[in-house]
């Protein structure tokens, strides 16, 4: 990335933006996205948003849009709850029904696709051509 487009977000004291903004790559460490506190097992627990983080995508830019990632401060994150067994069976239960074939009832493995709305070995010629 050119050094001026670098520069292009940095605020750190939040006059622009209203709270304190950085270009990708520059904030400091302290804070992380909530991508990143999920990574170390932890989550923002309430805390306000310390800053964001704003750049220009390929795909975005052609439009003017401008994406942004939130901070959080680590310090003031708290550890992540684990998911209880009733939550984990029900995602189990949730996903194993997006594998399983309405038609011939059996778990294939794959998410069916949307479109076809069962197996390929059950969806006939003219679904998958359709598709």
């Amino acid at each position: 990335m050119p050094a001026a487009a670098s520069v292009v977000f940095m605020d750190p004291a939040g006059d622009r933006w209203g709270i304190p903004t950085w270009s990708w790559g520059m904030a400091p460490a302290h804070l992380l996205t909530r991508a990143q506190l999920r990574e170390r097992g932890l989550c923002p627990g309430g805390q306000p948003v310390a800053g964001q983080i704003l750049w220009r995508s390929r795909l975005m830019a052609r439009n003017g849009w401008t994406r942004a990632a939130y901070l959080y401060d680590v310090r003031l994150a708290k550890p992540r709850r684990p998911a209880t067994p009733a939550q984990l069976r029900a995602l189990a239960k949730a996903l194993a029904a997006r594998r399983t074939c309405p038609r011939c009832r059996r778990d294939v493995g794959y998410v069916l696709p949307q479109r076809i709305g069962a197996c390929l070995t059950c969806a006939d010629r003219w679904e998958l051509d359709r598709a």
